[in-house]
């Protein structure tokens, strides 16, 4: 690792949390040069919902590099692009009665987040987005701007202007969560926004993750959920969901937010969409906003790439029937059950469980235990991380094809590494 420490620059972050170097991977492990296997509940931040080196993905891939495939065309027109954009409408939009517009732009999700905050700016001619409390939209700019977490916010060295922060409405309030979030909320929002006298000028848009993963793994509730969308249509405004963790199959449905009765004028879509750990970042745009674009005002060289193209289409396959999502719901259920059993164990601690399919959270409510816990897990050849504030909750994200032998051994790896955090504390 000498080289990678001599060279590489001191901003590098997960190779901090997984001090190895990794050689192979295969589905939901990850092997390094030693030669240890690793089970994978990180899952490349939410990117490989489909696992390493998908058997069916490879196989598409290789073949259309073999025949000499177009990997790059900018926004050109190719085959790849067109069968990706037919199997997408085909599969998802149109069993959802969806008339979006596609659009892609650089292959990040915080520029799929920047785009459609300059969109709806355009649309409005209006400056201010609404955002919440433990959002986290991207790293440019105008998507940290959004961005609730203040390390990464004092890193800007610019103010990060135009948001207005407001309380998530979460499912189920977090322990040590104080902030009025629910229904209350919006409707004291909404008489501000009433009261000429309030100084508050209609916004663009209002931003929202319907699972904040990055946050802490809090689920919104679907009542909260309508009433920001309606208070938003109400304003003049947007409503954009940011699904580029949570979405792509990670909850049980495609969309996070599938049966909870919204319609969003913006989703952005990254991480999972590309299938094979490719990047790609995609926004569905209802046309009536799509129409307000000029040719070329948000460009960019990578505007989706062949290879993520082909690999994408190929993870929309998983989509065609319910078999993988009646998977994800079974295991998202055996996850959650494993981690209440943790709690009900150190029941004194009021550790809580929350989550969403297979994007499960406990949050320890100590960020040293934690930090702790989720070393011993990888020295015990597990791979989790920390979100949340103070990074007090550990989020588990394996990849939907974890096989149930792996899922069940990275549990108890994870309870093991939990009680000896907590004897160590």
């Amino acid at each position: 690792m000498n080289v990678f420490e001599k060279w590489e620059s001191d901003i590098r972050g997960y190779c901090r949390l997984y001090p190895t170097v990794f050689t192979k991977a295969s589905n939901a492990r990850q092997v390094d040069e030693e030669g240890k296997s690793y089970i994978d509940f990180f899952a490349g931040a939410g990117v490989l919902n489909f696992g390493h080196n998908n058997e069916r993905m490879k196989k598409a891939l290789i073949e259309f590099i073999q025949n000499d495939g177009v990997a790059h065309s900018l926004d050109m027109y190719t085959t790849p692009k067109r069968q990706f954009i037919e199997t997408f409408v085909q599969t998802i939009m149109e069993p959802r009665g969806m008339n979006h517009k596609m659009m892609f732009m650089g292959p990040t999700g915080t520029n799929a987040v920047e785009s459609a905050m300059k969109l709806a700016r355009k649309v409005t001619g209006r400056q201010t987005i609404v955002a919440f409390n433990s959002g986290f939209h991207g790293m440019t700019l105008g998507a940290l701007a959004a961005t609730a977490n203040s390390y990464f916010r004092n890193a800007a060295g610019v103010p990060l202007n135009h948001i207005l922060r407001q309380p998530f409405g979460c499912e189920r309030p977090c322990v040590d969560c104080d902030l009025g979030c629910g229904l209350q909320s919006v409707d004291r929002l909404r008489a501000f926004y009433a009261d000429a006298s309030s100084g508050l000028e209609p916004p663009a848009a209002f931003l929202v993750e319907s699972v904040q993963a990055e946050g802490g793994v809090h689920v919104a509730s679907q009542e909260w959920l309508q009433a920001i969308e309606q208070l938003a249509h109400d304003l003049g405004a947007l409503f954009i969901i940011d699904d580029i963790q949570a979405g792509c199959g990670r909850t049980g449905s495609y969309f996070s937010f599938d049966n909870m009765g919204v319609d969003p004028d913006i989703i952005t879509l990254a991480k999972g969409i590309g299938g094979f750990g490719t990047p790609l970042a995609m926004n569905l745009i209802k046309p009536e906003h799509d129409k307000h674009w000029s040719p070329g005002e948000h460009t960019g060289t990578f505007r989706g790439q062949g290879l993520s193209f082909v690999a994408g289409k190929e993870a929309l396959s998983y989509f065609q029937d319910d078999a993988l999502m009646q998977e994800v719901k079974r295991k998202g259920a055996l996850m959650q059950e494993h981690l209440q059993g943790i709690c009900s164990e150190h029941s004194a601690r009021h550790f809580q469980v929350r989550g969403k399919g297979m994007m499960q959270g406990i949050d320890l409510r100590d960020g040293s235990i934690a930090k702790a816990a989720a070393s011993i897990c990888f020295e015990s050849g597990l791979l989790l991380g920390a979100c949340g504030t103070g990074g007090k909750v550990l989020k588990l994200i394996p990849p939907l094809t974890i096989p149930d032998e792996d899922l069940s051994e990275g549990l108890s790896i994870l309870s093991d590494a939990i009680a000896k955090a907590l004897e160590a504390a």
